[in-house]
């Protein structure tokens, strides 16, 4: 049952990770619906390295491209290459805001995990996501951004912190608003969150390693395992599915999920 638990849970995370339905409030919601443990923040955030796996897998080609590039030449590459510096700098807003709230508030994030919050949330993003699918059809890509474009992406990134929002909802649907293509914005998104869910995990596993290690090692291998492999599944199909449909059935879903989630409170 354990091992079936973890299953579980890396079938909710992979799949719900980079579909903007929130990851974190299905962990929660679904785990308490089928009579299982609530995997918790910590958890939660750890099971995201396997998402971080499949991203780093599914865009290989351009990770790897880096690599062809001289040793002698690699940090110069590093440091001038746009698409890099704007990931870091959108990266900025989600450390301070999360690093402030792990050092200051540490049991904050746990009072909004709270089924009512988590169903306000989601028919709140619905709106948002909306309002994006609804604005006009941008020019912005990878190639032509500046960098404040991709700062404001990385400023709505940090509000992912709190649970029912979706990373990949509010990134993809603050760069639709700004007036960036379709799929330019679905992969920026991605690739944004190599970063900020790697830190999150790290974060979260050096806080809480007792407890990690009390679950034993290969349950959470497990876990890791069907997160990276659900991922992947998740990745392929929303850049696929996105580009030409937009985000209507996932505004629905959304809106449908945080009012049944409140009728049954």
């Amino acid at each position: 049952m354990e091992y079936l638990k973890f299953i579980l849970y890396g079938l909710i995370q992979g799949l719900t990770e980079f579909i903007p339905v929130s990851s974190t409030a299905h962990l929660k919601v679904i785990s308490l619906f089928l009579g299982i443990d609530d995997p918790g923040a910590s958890l939660s955030a750890f099971m995201q390295l396997g998402s971080v796996l499949a991203l780093a897998w599914y865009f290989r080609n351009d990770i790897f491209n880096l690599r062809s590039q001289t040793s002698k030449k690699f940090l110069k590459y590093l440091l001038h290459e746009r698409l890099i510096k704007s990931i870091l700098i959108s990266t900025i807003p989600i450390i301070l805001l999360g690093g402030s709230i792990k050092l200051f508030a540490p049991n904050f994030l746990n009072v909004l995990r709270s089924n009512s919050s988590i169903a306000l949330v989601s028919i709140l993003m619905a709106f948002f996501m909306y309002l994006a699918d609804s604005s006009k059809r941008g020019s912005i890509s990878i190639k032509n951004h500046n960098y404040s474009e991709s700062f404001l992406i990385g400023f709505f990134q940090a509000f992912a912190i709190f649970p029912g929002v979706s990373r990949s909802g509010i990134t993809i649907s603050s760069a639709l608003i700004s007036g960036w293509e379709r799929g330019d914005a679905a992969k920026f998104s991605f690739l944004l969150g190599i970063p900020a869910i790697s830190l999150a995990a790290i974060v979260e596993f050096i806080s809480s390693f007792n407890d990690f290690f009390l679950l034993g090692f290969p349950p959470l291998f497990v876990g890791l395992i069907t997160t990276f492999l659900s991922s992947l599944l998740a990745i392929d199909f929303l850049l696929k599915y996105f580009s030409s449909n937009g985000l209507k059935i996932f505004i629905i879903y959304r809106f449908i999920f945080g009012v049944v989630i409140l009728l049954n409170l």
